[in-house]
């Protein structure tokens, strides 16, 4: 894939080049810079894990990952060309179009190859052969899974259901002598309670003999984790029950991800903010925007904007905006039902307090409310709230009439938090734009 990456942004840019009647100064400038940004793409994208196994990777995520290795190579170049002072060399046309033509022709690869390797995985070949050993219940659900799950390409080959006795070690032990060296299967799998930890750590004493990749499933079936991962603390292992994969690299990729993107919304939405803005002053007067203290990241606090679209009115309490509710304006309405009311909060995103996805920040006080009533609630303030979510794209937003409702969205929330990637990002941000604007809600 590497090489393919940098064959097609060649071929790309060097037919865009062809097809477009540029004076060119110099062709050998030109080849010159088609050849850096060739490199650069594959070697960038090798920093950002663009290349690894796409085995049980979602193609949102690997698009994403794609784009902003593009991004990040045409920054790197622009940088390079300003350096140099040698911006005036080039035909600004040419590198939009070629930039625009080397994102668009790796997408596809990337997108025909993904489709073309789910058919052939769900057809039976291109298979990983998995051995598993375990527990009754718990082989019966990874089977289960990877039966539910046929594109992905694992196949069961065998299983050693585990009595719970001193002879299936035994057994286990000649079993991993007599297939050191040739073996029918290319991973193992233990399912096992994570209270039988000494149990996995006697399995995998006795497995370490075989050279191949050995995974162990853990069964927490009464303990809620959230993306959780093993850590090293003060010399001892550690499983982190709530870690949100947010965290180093990660948390800098989405926070580049709101600030180009939340940038670019902004310049692209500007002339609709300040046309709102005039309209609001015109017809229910100032104040023009709606501040409001909201819990954010880590229950920090953090102040919100909103266009206003109530009358002005003094509440110990927040309420919340109900059908007929007598407080919203005509203009109101027609803000709330198209989301235009949410617009300033890009500002938010670019204060760095908010993201573009994410939960959707609660008024403070219903915080405090529905934190006492759902266990899991305030887990969703692990990342930073967003202006959309996976919850408000299906169709779980607006009022919250009983605690049932809220806990609906909670886990939506925190599907979105475990299940974190780029491409996720940008999957939600494109059903915003096809069905979460218009807004049935109050």
């Amino acid at each position: 894939m590497r090489c393919f990456d940098a064959a097609i942004a060649m071929v790309a840019a060097l037919l865009t080049l062809w097809a477009i009647p540029v004076e060119l100064i110099d062709v050998d400038d030109y080849f010159f810079l088609i050849v850096i940004g060739c490199l650069l793409l594959p070697a960038v994208g090798e920093m950002l894990g663009l290349y690894q196994p796409w085995r049980g990777r979602s193609l949102y995520t690997m698009l994403g990952v794609y784009f902003l290795s593009w991004l990040a190579t045409i920054g790197l170049i622009s940088l390079l060309l300003v350096a140099t002072q040698t911006t005036h060399s080039f035909s600004r046309l040419w590198m939009g179009l070629a930039a625009l033509a080397v994102l668009f022709s790796g997408s596809l690869l990337r997108t025909s190859l993904y489709a073309y390797l789910r058919h052939v995985r769900a057809l039976g070949r291109n298979l990983k052969r998995v051995l598993l050993i375990g527990k009754p219940e718990n082989i019966a659900l990874l089977e289960q899974r990877i039966a539910d799950l046929p594109h992905t390409g694992y196949l069961i080959v065998g299983h050693h259901i585990d009595p719970a006795d001193e002879d299936f070690l035994k057994h286990i032990a000649e079993f991993a002598k007599a297939n050191t060296f040739q073996r029918g299967f290319d991973e193992i799998w233990l399912g096992y309670p994570l209270v039988e930890g000494g149990r996995v750590r006697k399995l995998m004493s006795l497995l370490a003999g075989i050279p191949i990749t050995v995974r162990f499933f853990p069964d927490l079936p009464d303990v809620r984790l959230l993306n959780h991962r093993i850590t090293q603390v003060a010399g001892l292992y550690s499983l982190e029950l709530n870690h949100t994969p947010l965290n180093g690299p990660k948390r800098l990729l989405k926070a580049l991800e709101d600030r180009v993107l939340g940038l670019l919304l902004l310049i692209i939405f500007m002339p609709v903010i300040v046309i709102v803005a005039i309209v609001i002053r015109w017809e229910m007067g100032a104040p023009v925007l709606f501040k409001q203290e909201r819990h954010g990241l880590d229950g920090k606090c953090f102040k919100i904007y909103k266009f206003r679209t109530m009358k002005l009115h003094a509440e110990s309490h927040t309420k919340q905006a109900s059908h007929e509710d007598q407080r919203i304006t005509r203009l109101g309405r027609f803000l709330r039902r198209t989301s235009l009311d949410e617009l300033p909060q890009l500002y938010n995103v670019l204060q760095g307090r908010m993201s573009l996805v994410g939960p959707r920040p609660h008024a403070m006080d219903h915080n405090d409310h529905y934190k006492d009533h759902i266990e899991i609630y305030m887990q969703r303030h692990r990342v930073k709230p967003g202006m959309t979510g996976w919850a408000q794209v299906n169709g779980l937003r607006g009022i919250t009439e009983d605690v049932k409702l809220m806990q609906r969205r909670v886990e939506y929330d925190l599907y979105y938090i475990e299940n974190w990637s780029l491409g996720f990002d940008l999957k939600i941000l494109v059903m915003t734009i096809t069905r979460g604007f218009i807004n049935t809600q109050p």
